[in-house]
């Protein structure tokens, strides 16, 4: 291939922009010319795409966020929405594209693949839910952002001694509570991969209590409800006085931590890699430290796992 394509959809995640700069670098390292298209699949369609250079991704890395702008794009679900999308590639010459985002994204870039043509998907979203790789782009680093805040809460909640119940983001998946409550000492973790047993969280709480604990951290994944929804229920149950914090998008901004920086790097250099090689309709990921690709098909009909191996330990580790 001569020409490539880079484009970042859905969620943005801290790391999409060490990921697009390791893209552009690793591909004119070999002598490939890179377009940024701007906007995510709605800006292939309108053709917004420009050549990018070197110094087009200088001074990015520490950046969070995207410079090439993510949305979210109804009309790229259907074929003709493609099909608009092949032809734009195909006018500035692009033979393959590096797909950066979640689910939905990787769902576009199969969709293309299918039509013949070559796309690699590289996981990036907070939400850590993509099958295929054990840590996604910008996981680590909304983790940390959540630790931060979880030791802030924790400070007034011991000077007020009052219960509080933190959401956090997630979709549907239950790492960045299941990470950010074990790191953060957290009394009580809500992950919609298991069930509460509300019963179980007062008696908890009231054995804390009797202990001389005056103050409970409570963390909820927005796939289990909103906080303000179990803090009502956990009234309820217990007459405790309980604050709520919902963290919402400042979990999705900020200078990525060095581990996402690494592995965004990583992970763009890998999917250059596999399109020069002529390798299309893959993703992909790291195992044990080691980068891996796979069918872009196959990932999409795995079903996302969380170790619940962490979640008995948070439950050992908070009587």
């Amino acid at each position: 291939m001569k020409k490539i394509g880079v484009l970042t959809s859905g969620g943005d995640a801290p790391g999409m922009n060490p990921a697009i700069r390791a893209v552009v670098r690793k591909a004119i390292f070999h002598n490939v010319d890179v377009y940024g298209i701007y906007g995510g699949y709605s800006g292939l369609i309108s053709g917004n795409i420009k050549k990018l250079e070197l110094g087009s991704v200088g001074d990015i890395i520490h950046r969070g966020g995207t410079m090439l702008h993510s949305a979210r794009c109804i009309e790229f679900k259907n074929k003709e929405g493609q099909q608009k999308g092949i032809e734009q590639l195909r006018a500035h010459g692009i033979e393959g594209l590096v797909v950066i985002g979640g689910d939905g994204s990787y769902r576009g870039a199969m969709a293309l693949s299918e039509q013949g043509f070559p796309c690699v998907g590289v996981p990036g979203t907070i939400d850590n839910d993509i099958p295929g790789t054990e840590q996604t782009i910008g996981f680590d680093t909304a983790l940390n952002t959540v630790i931060d805040a979880i030791d802030k809460i924790r400070d007034t909640a011991t000077s007020h001694e009052r219960t509080f119940v933190i959401e956090v983001m997630g979709r549907n998946a239950g790492d960045i509570a299941l990470w950010a409550g074990l790191a953060g000492g957290a009394e009580t973790i809500l992950i919609p991969e298991e069930n509460y047993d509300m019963n179980e969280i007062a008696e908890r709480l009231r054995s804390g209590q009797e202990r001389g604990k005056k103050h409970s951290i409570i963390i909820v994944a927005e796939g289990v409800c909103s906080g303000y929804e179990f803090a009502r229920q956990l009234e309820e149950a217990t007459n405790f006085d309980t604050r709520v914090s919902v963290l919402g998008h400042i979990q999705r901004g900020g200078s990525p931590t060095a581990a996402d920086r690494v592995l965004a790097s990583r992970l763009g250099a890998r999917a250059v890699e596999l399109l020069i090689e002529g390798k299309g309709g893959r993703a992909v990921g790291i195992e044990k430290n080691k980068l891996v690709d796979y069918d872009i098909i196959d990932a999409l009909n795995q079903k996302h796992t969380l170790d619940l191996d962490l979640f008995n330990l948070s439950k050992e580790l908070s009587i």
